[in-house]
């Protein structure tokens, strides 16, 4: 793998480890990922690790549809009808900007990876 796409997935990988946004196996997997490479840095190794990573963020990153039906029902208890609100609002422009995804810390690095090796289109 070329520096350049190395360096772009790991620091995807490193939010993915670190964001409050991330679930435990979101962290796990990003943090087997980055244990993975350190341990192997041969191209086969890493391109390995890459795929397990990205194998196991398909299908996570939450649609901007479903933040929206966040927004709509669970916020508004969780955060209150004010917070709700403005992120109803923020969504809804996003998704009418052509938004696809959650634009969260963990949404959007699980994003750019899947979108950047053509798993998905943002």
């Amino acid at each position: 793998m070329e520096k350049e796409l190395f360096d772009y997935v790991a620091e995807r990988a490193g939010i993915l480890a670190t964001a409050d946004t991330s679930k435990q196996e979101t962290k796990d997997a990003a943090a087997a990922w980055k244990d993975a490479v350190a341990a192997d840095s041969s191209d086969a190794a890493v391109e390995a690790a890459t795929t397990k990573l990205l194998d196991f963020l398909e299908g996570r990153p939450t649609t901007i549809d479903g933040v929206i039906a966040f927004a709509q029902g669970p916020a508004k208890e969780m955060m209150g009808e004010e917070v709700a609100a403005k992120m109803l609002e923020a969504q809804l422009a996003r998704k009418g900007a052509g938004a696809k995804y959650c634009n969260c810390p963990s949404c959007a690095a699980a994003s750019e990876l899947l979108a950047k090796f053509g798993r998905i289109e943002l």
